[in-house]
């Protein structure tokens, strides 16, 4: 499955005619779009799609409707924008699940990443999460990128679900991530345990934490972190 795709819900009749109709309006004029995308959910559905986790119909079908407008570059960013700044929460999550789909079209580039940064800035996990996905991995800079997944850890997004990890994982993140369990130590706090393999790829980073690790029971409270030999070994 390709960064860029986008599930094809099964509609009714009426729906799918509803959907066909609206593309055609917005490919003739870009405004229609913002009548028609609030009201995807209500003409076409609003529950999951079957076999496809993580999306819902009226996402699907938003995501077709925006690949429909016309506009590229600065235009369509500030088109998409617009959107999500006046969304509500279903609507934000469309807009940011349609980011890579409308880069691999080849007409958003960087358009997208004021969407990115806002959604970013926010507490809702929904919206952080669904900000975290491979448009992110390709655009957003590296120190931004950094702060963006110490973000994730920080709200309890599962880093499962940030696109480009694999790639983008580098030193100044492992450090920043040992800070942080550092910090989470100190205070006698769990660490989340997905951020051990990010960290153990630089050893150097370690020193204090290991330090702490070994005090024992002042350092973290019994039972609050994984054990040393199952994290850091």
């Amino acid at each position: 499955m390709n960064d860029s795709y986008v599930p094809a819900p099964v509609l009714r009749e009426d729906a799918a005619g509803w959907l066909d109709d609206a593309e055609k309006r917005i490919r003739a004029d870009g405004g229609a779009l913002a009548a028609l995308f609030p009201a995807a959910g209500r003409r076409c559905g609003r529950g999951p799609v079957p076999g496809e986790p993580g999306w819902t119909v009226d996402q699907a079908v938003r995501v077709r409707l925006l690949r429909a407008l016309p506009a590229g570059g600065k235009p369509l960013g500030e088109t998409l924008f617009d959107l999500y700044a006046h969304g509500d929460a279903a609507e934000r999550l469309a807009v940011l699940k349609a980011l890579p789909a409308l880069a691999a079209d080849g007409r958003l580039g960087e358009a997208g990443l004021p969407i990115v940064r806002d959604a970013l800035r926010t507490n809702d996990t929904r919206l952080i999460a669904a900000a975290m996905g491979p448009y992110t991995a390709a655009h957003l800079p590296g120190d931004s990128y950094r702060q963006a997944v110490l973000k994730c850890v920080f709200t309890g997004v599962p880093l499962s679900v940030v696109a480009g990890l694999d790639r983008r994982r580098d030193r100044e993140l492992a450090r920043m991530l040992a800070d942080f369990a550092e910090e989470r130590l100190l205070a006698g706090r769990a660490v989340p345990p997905d951020i051990w393999p990010l960290v153990e790829d630089h050893p150097d980073v370690l020193t204090k934490v290991r330090a702490l690790l070994a005090e024992g029971p002042g350092h973290p409270a019994p039972g609050t972190v994984p054990t040393r030999q199952h994290t850091l070994d």
